[in-house]
């Protein structure tokens, strides 16, 4: 059955939203992404294949939350239980959008959407339901850090979209958590807006079980003088993409960005990033790193635009792999398009397996190949995992990864 079939199924025209026929036009030419693209060339079309093999769910089952008991001083916001949004209003400067200003802005991100550039945007778009759609605006400097938590029945297709403004001299702290229960496709879809002298810390954790799937957008506008933080981990996922767009809309703002995914067995997890500058003096510090073993593949792709009006950009991006099977797979493509000739601009890529000499001499002084092995993988992960704004008394990450099967 075609995707586009297969989002009608459960619905009939009258009940669509607007928001979901104008994504289900814009896919009509194309319902699939043309596999001869850069973006969609490596992608494995069996296992996209296998994302979209699940029926759509609009109802989400009740599911554990894999952190310790609910600090009082953080905020936990579940993704299809919009009825804590009440309960926040009243304490802090935190509104929950209202419909006309979310079909609003959402149709406004739609008019500028390429098919084939933002597929993933347009499939979320089209199977997430009212209930499913979360949006905020954030005012203030002391506000709780902020947890938003995205999941995935079994057997089923989830969508989530989430979109927050944050308004002028706003600081917040946010994790995003995706998860996805055994078999199971989970797409997400999410929108900042940072106003002008705003601060955002945002982590994304995002692990599966076993044959989970996910489809992960995040799209990012800044204006002037805004600073934007991602700390990224994606791991556990049979097929995974996490796809990044930023756009600083008129210079003079900060983007640092510290990435990783983890591939084991046969899984397939890629980034793409795609960043603008369309103003002067804009910076950014990206570094994203892989981790493939046994018969996986790992992919990163980014891209720098630097066109004519943003003079004195000063933009890195680096690409550190670790490849751990001589059957494992990485495919890493930095890339910059500079117009501008008045910029420091650097990107480089990186593949190398573990230090043989490093290990050789942990043995020799009684550790174990394992504990060697894991002090090694320590001190790689330790740089993406310090970026990523959650408490190790809540959940310890690095122990997480070097204790998975």
């Amino acid at each position: 059955m075609e995707i586009i079939e297969k989002i009608k199924a459960n619905k009939s025209d009258d009940n669509l939203t607007e928001i979901q026929k104008i994504c289900l036009h814009k896919l009509q030419s194309s319902p699939l992404p043309n596999p001869k693209s850069e973006l969609w060339r490596l992608s494995n079309k069996s296992k996209l294949s296998n994302f979209l093999d699940y029926s759509v769910n609009e109802k989400d089952s009740k599911f554990d939350i894999p952190y310790p008991k609910n600090s009082q001083s953080t905020i936990r916001l579940i993704i299809g239980e919009n009825c804590q949004i009440k309960l926040i209003e009243k304490n802090y400067s935190i509104q929950q959008l209202s419909e006309d200003e979310l079909q609003k802005y959402i149709k406004e991100q739609i008019s500028f959407f390429k098919q084939n550039e933002n597929w993933s945007d347009l499939l979320n778009l089209s199977l997430s339901c009212k209930n499913n759609i979360l949006g905020l605006k954030i005012n203030g400097s002391k506000i709780p850090p902020i947890e938003i938590f995205s999941h995935a029945s079994s057997n089923s297709l989830n969508a989530k979209t989430l979109v927050i403004f944050l308004e002028k001299n706003c600081d917040v702290e946010l994790l995003q958590v995706n998860l996805g229960k055994e078999n199971s496709s989970l797409s997400q879809s999410t929108f900042f807006c940072l106003k002008e002298n705003s601060s955002l810390n945002h982590g994304v954790v995002s692990y599966g079980e076993n044959r989970s799937n996910l489809l992960n957008s995040l799209n990012v506008i800044q204006q002037k003088n805004s600073a934007y933080n991602l700390g990224s981990l994606h791991f556990k996922f049979n097929y995974a993409r996490f796809e990044i767009s930023i756009k600083q809309s008129a210079g003079n703002a900060k983007t640092n960005i510290k990435g990783m995914q983890i591939t084991k067995k046969d899984e397939q997890i890629s980034t793409y990033t795609k960043i603008e500058f369309n103003g002067p003096n804009g910076f950014l510090d990206q570094i994203n790193k892989s981790l493939a073993d046994d018969k996986s593949h790992a992919i990163f792709e980014g891209s720098i635009i630097v066109p004519k009006i943003a003079q004195r950009t000063d933009a890195s991006q680096l690409s550190r792999n670790l490849l751990l099977s001589n059957l494992a797979q990485i495919d890493t493509k930095p890339q910059l398009e500079i117009i501008a000739d008045d910029v420091k601009c650097k990107h480089g890529a990186t593949i190398s397996q573990l230090n043989e000499e490093e290990l050789f001499y942990m043995r020799t002084r009684g550790i174990t190949l394992t504990e060697a092995s894991k002090l090694q993988l320590s001190s790689y992960f330790q740089e993406i995992i310090s970026f990523i704004p959650v408490s190790k008394d809540r959940w310890d990450l690095l122990d997480k990864l070097l204790n998975e099967n």
